[in-house]
């Protein structure tokens, strides 16, 4: 079971979460940082990159004292609010030990694993004080990622089990997400919202009935319920279906979880902290089949035209093309050909006048910022007859940058200006989904 920051984001919350849990059932408990405690540690961060001592101590006493304020909210006895205070400043204490000239990658990377140390030693403190046998592990005792920064999965399945089988006879256990080691034994961590995928990579390692990610909405939605009114939770994904809407937009997933689950075949389960007893979504490898699933959307995207004389029967022009995007280490999300040019689009533009400049070696180059990718998820295939045209037919009236169909049984994808984002998902969702 994942809890996200919003589900331990206050001392209340976290009361919630712990009666969740404590239902006599096995299970791992899988905890993020306290709402708004990362984004608070990165500007911290920030201030400690630029030198600015006075100013990253005065948000670190900020952070600190919005601490206290759960210690005593969140727990009954002095005893306990003794330990809590102990373990505040301990960590505090530690963060303050950043204020000095040098500030460098790793030593951010220990800064920001203090949020979910945090919250799990503040979560098996109130267990303890209510009598609620868990044992806490560090998850930085198991987690580990490789020289390429991606799992390593043998480590974790040993070293966990190692630490499981530590406890004896145990079935309530706390540990963090994101956080972990690199391959040199240092503190990382798997980017932001990672503990989404701590919590698929532990399930799989345990091969655990089902892996649970607890949030503050009943599931995943037919399309953005921000954006687009009477929006309702969808019952069930297959893991392609749910892999597709976490990378285009769908923001109740990370991208990355689903792989561990679909490679083990285990359930992910989404649920709603707020309203437990909501069905939730169920992501499985055997779901019934539906034409039009869902509707997701992904913003920040910039599309890059690269038009070239030369490219008409040239062989080895796409692989040149894509060479520079991968020396950036940059992603492509949607490609489109012709018979002289390729458009991309990528959603990390921090290489983008390198790439540029190194585009032009092969005709010339415009680029179109501010553009958003419009994703149709479901049961695709191209013979299931008059979806394409059902799609296309619901946004008539919205100009298309892209289009990218049959890269996937499970995806239509679309590149639209950011304007007219809202007026296709609502169109789509009024012509595809019709009550």
């Amino acid at each position: 079971m994942k809890f996200g920051g919003t589900s331990v984001g206050t001392a209340q919350r976290m009361k919630e979460v712990a009666n969740l849990i404590n239902d006599g059932q096995p299970k791992i408990v899988v905890l993020s940082a306290m709402t708004g405690t990362t984004n608070a540690l990165v500007e911290i961060a920030e201030y400690l990159y630029k030198k600015n001592h006075e100013g990253a101590n005065e948000k670190i006493v900020q952070l600190e004292n919005k601490y206290y304020g759960v210690v005593h909210e969140l727990y009954e006895s002095n005893e306990y609010k003794e330990k809590g205070i102990e373990l505040i400043k301990a960590h505090f204490d530690y963060l303050h030990s950043f204020t000095r000239d040098l500030f460098t990658l790793f030593e951010e990377k220990e800064l920001l694993a203090q949020g979910e140390l945090l919250s799990t030693a503040l979560m098996q403190f109130h267990l303890e004080e209510r009598g609620i046998k868990s044992d806490l592990i560090s998850a930085l005792n198991f987690m580990r990622i490789d020289k390429e920064g991606e799992p390593d999965d043998f480590y974790i399945k040993e070293n966990l089990k190692r630490e499981l089988n530590q406890l004896g006879d145990y079935y309530l256990v706390i540990t963090q997400g994101f956080i972990c080691r690199n391959a040199h034994g240092l503190i990382d961590n798997l980017q932001r919202g990672g503990s989404d995928y701590s919590a698929s990579i532990m399930g799989a390692a345990i091969q655990a009935e089902e892996i649970q990610i607890w949030t503050d909405i009943d599931g995943v939605h037919t399309n953005d319920p921000r954006v687009v009114e009477k929006t309702h939770a969808i019952s069930e994904l297959s893991f392609d279906e749910a892999a597709e809407l976490a990378y285009f937009g769908a923001k109740i997933l990370h991208p990355t979880c689903i792989t561990p689950a679909k490679i083990a075949n285990i359930p992910v389960r989404i649920k709603n902290t707020l309203d437990p007893k909501a069905p939730g979504t169920l992501i499985t490898s055997s779901c019934n089949k539906q034409r039009i699933r869902a509707i997701a959307a992904k913003d920040g995207i910039t599309a890059i035209k690269i038009k070239s004389g030369r490219m008409l029967m040239a062989h080895g022009f796409l692989r040149k093309v894509f060479e520079i995007f991968e020396t950036y280490k940059t992603s492509i999300d949607m490609i489109t050909t012709s018979e002289v040019g390729v458009s991309v689009s990528i959603d990390n533009d921090k290489y983008l006048v390198e790439i540029i400049e190194d585009l032009k070696k092969y005709g010339t180059v415009e680029v179109d910022k501010n553009q958003v990718i419009i994703c149709v998820v479901g049961d695709l295939i191209a013979e299931n007859k008059g979806i394409a045209a059902s799609v296309f037919n619901a946004v008539k009236d919205v100009p298309l940058r892209m289009i990218s169909y049959g890269g996937s049984d499970h995806n239509i994808s679309m590149l639209v200006k950011a304007e007219y984002k809202k007026q296709a998902l609502v169109e789509l969702s009024k012509n595809l989904f019709n009550g």
